[in-house]
C-alpha cells in the first residue's frame, strides 16, 4: 500500500476533475419522433377520453329540483357542498373525500405493482397534455428532423411564424383548460357569460389565470422535466415493482450483441436508436430501468417497425416482467445469435403472475376501503341537530327563583323535502322545554319544520322551576321524534346552575 498523500500534495488531476463536472447542465432539448403502433393508438384513443371528461364534465346536468344547482359535477363553496351527480357531501362529511383519495392511492400502488408505471404513460395530466401540446407542435412545426432544423435557423420569417402559430395555439389549449377548471367550481352555463362579459369575481380570473399559465408552462416547456425532477413518484414507485410486474423492457438476450442487420454473430438490435428518437424523454430503454422512463411504450411501436421491415420478429422491446426476462436469458445464454435463442428464450418465458403477496394486499385493503364507505354511506344520517349551550351567562336566575338555560339548535336537512319534528327533552320531571317561534303538537310538544338542504336555526330554552333540587351540572338530551314516533336523531347536552 502506497503513502497517503497530505492535501497539498495530491494528485493535480483530482481538482481539474472535480472543476470539470458543473453543478448545473443546460437542458438538452427532446424531440421525439412521431410513431405509430398498437400503443400509440392506444395512448391517442386514453388521451381522447381524458380530454373529453375534463372539459365535458362541468356541461352534464343533473336536475336536483328549485333552488338547487343543476351541474352534475360541481363544488359549491358558498353553500359548503359537494355534488356528484345524485350524491351530494356535506363540510363535514370531508371523510368521504379523504377515503376517495385513498382509495385512489391504494388503486395507483395496485396498478403499478401490477402494469409498472401505467399511470405515468397513458393518464397521467402531465403526460395527457404534454402529448396534446406536441401533436399541435408536430403539425406545425414538422417532425423531429423538421424541428431540429428550425431550431437552428436564425430568426427568419418561417421561424417566427411557426413558433408564433405554435404558442398562440398552446395558449389557446392552456385557456381552455383554465377555463374548465374554474367550472367545476361555478355552474357552467351560468358563469360562461359573467366571465366573458367581465362580472365574475376575482378568484374566478384569479385562478383561470393561474390554471392557464400552469399548463402552458408544464405541457410546452417544461416537458420532460416535471416527469424527472419536479414529479416526486419516479422516486417511490420502485417500491411497488417486484420482478413480476409488466414493465417496457428490452430483451438483451435476444437483441446483443448489436450490429448492421446482413452481419453475422449479432443480435435483433441494429442499433438503429428508433426507441430512442421516439421517446418523450429522450432515454435509452436499452440501458435498463431508469427513473426517467414513463412507461409510455412508444419504443415498443417504434422497434416493432423496425423489425418489420427487416423480416425479423416483433417484440425485442416489450412489455415483459424481469423475471421472465432473467429466465430467457438464462435459457438462451449458450446459443448463438439467431432464431435458435430466440425461440429458446420466448419458451422459458412464463404468464405474468397477477395474484402474488403484494397484489393481494393491495386487493384487500381496497375491499376494506370501498367496504368501510359503503357501510358509512349505508349508515349516514340525513338529519342532524346540534346543541350550542350559551356560555354567557351560564344560566339565569328567574324573578320566582327559576333557573334557565338557553341553547341554540341547528337542524340540519340533506334531503331535497321538508320534514317535521317533535323537539323532546330527556331530562327529570320538572324541567319545562320552550323553542321560540316553533309551533307546538296537540300535547303541547315544540314541532321544528326543516330547510331542504339546508339548516335552520331555533331558540331553545329549558327552565327549571323554584324549589327543584338539581345538581350543579345535569345531562340532558334533546331527541328529534318523526311522526311514526321513531327517534330521528338524538343529542346530549347540560343543564347548569348555582351550587346546591
Amino acid at each position: 500500500m502506497g503513502a497517503l498523500q497530505p492535501p497539498d500534495q495530491a494528485s493535480p488531476e483530482a481538482p481539474a476533475a472535480s472543476a470539470a463536472a458543473p453543478l448545473y447542465a443546460r437542458r438538452q432539448a427532446v424531440y421525439p419522433k412521431v410513431v405509430r403502433g398498437r400503443v400509440r393508438r392506444a395512448k391517442w384513443l386514453i388521451l381522447a377520453l381524458c380530454l373529453l371528461l375534463y372539459y365535458a364534465v362541468p356541461l352534464i346536468r343533473w336536475d336536483r329540483g328549485p333552488d338547487m344547482p343543476s351541474q352534475a359535477v360541481l363544488v359549491d363553496m358558498q353553500a359548503g357542498r359537494f355534488f356528484l351527480f345524485w350524491i351530494e357531501i356535506w363540510p363535514q362529511e370531508v371523510y368521504y373525500l379523504t377515503g376517495l383519495l385513498v382509495l385512489g392511492a391504494v388503486g395507483l400502488f395496485a396498478a403499478t405493482s401490477l402494469f409498472g408505471r401505467v399511470w405515468c404513460g397513458f393518464t397521467c395530466p402531465q403526460t395527457v397534455w404534454t402529448d396534446l401540446f406536441m401533436l399541435v407542435e408536430r403539425r406545425i412545426q414538422g417532425d423531429r428532423n423538421a424541428r431540429m432544423r428550425l431550431d437552428l435557423k436564425p430568426w427568419t420569417r418561417e421561424w417566427v411564424v411557426k413558433k408564433a402559430l405554435t404558442h398562440a395555439v398552446w395558449l389557446g389549449i392552456a385557456a381552455a383548460t383554465g377555463g374548465a377548471w374554474i367550472m367545476y367550481f361555478n355552474d357552467a352555463l351560468e358563469m360562461t357569460p359573467r366571465f366573458f362579459t367581465g362580472q365574475a369575481s376575482l378568484e374566478v380570473y384569479f385562478f383561470f389565470a393561474l390554471f392557464t399559465a400552469t399548463t402552458y408552462l408544464l405541457a410546452g416547456w417544461a416537458r420532460e422535466q416535471v416527469c424527472t425532477y419536479m414529479c416526486p413518484w419516479p422516486r417511490f414507485q420502485a417500491a411497488m415493482l417486484d420482478e413480476n410486474s409488466l414493465v417496457v423492457t428490452y430483451r438483451a438476450w435476444r437483441g446483443e450483441p448489436r450490429g448492421k442487420a446482413k452481419a453475422a454473430d449479432v443480435g435483433d438490435c441494429v442499433d438503429c436508436r428508433a426507441c430512442v428518437n421516439v421517446c418523450p424523454t429522450g432515454i435509452d430503454i436499452r440501458d435498463g430501468q431508469q427513473m426517467e422512463c414513463i412507461g409510455c411504450g412508444l419504443c415498443i411501436d417504434a422497434c416493432d417497425d423496425v423489425m418489420t421491415k427487416l423480416q425479423r420478429p416483433r417484440g425485442l422491446v416489450a412489455f415483459e416482467t424481469l423475471a421472465n426476462l432473467a429466465a430467457s436469458e438464462a435459457a438462451a445464454g449458450s446459443l448463438p445469435p439467431g432464431s435458435g435463442r430466440r425461440a429458446c428464450g420466448m419458451q422459458a418465458r412464463r404468464a405474468p403472475r397477477f395474484l402474488r403477496p403484494r397484489t393481494l394486499v393491495y386487493a384487500a385493503a381496497l375491499a376494506l376501503v370501498v367496504a368501510a364507505m359503503a357501510g358509512a354511506w349505508l349508515l349516514r344520517q340525513t338529519t342532524s341537530l346540534a346543541v350550542i349551550r350559551d356560555r354567557a351567562p351560564i344560566f339565569v336566575r328567574l324573578s320566582d327563583g327559576g333557573i334557565r338555560n338557553a341553547y341554540m339548535l341547528k337542524l340540519g336537512d340533506k334531503t331535497p323535502g321538508v320534514e317535521a319534528y317533535r323537539l323532546v327533552l330527556d331530562a327529570p320531571a320538572g324541567l319545562q322545554l320552550i323553542v321560540l317561534d316553533a309551533e307546538a303538537d296537540p300535547a303541547g310538544a315544540p314541532v321544528l319544520t326543516t330547510r331542504p338542504d339546508g339548516i335552520t336555526q331555533w331558540r331553545a330554552l329549558v327552565t327549571a322551576p323554584a324549589g327543584l333540587r338539581l345538581p350543579e351540572s345535569l345531562p340532558v338530551t334533546f331527541r328529534l321524534v318523526d311522526a311514526q314516533g321513531r327517534v330521528a336523531v338524538s343529542t346530549g347536552s347540560a343543564f347548569l346552575g348555582p351550587k346546591p
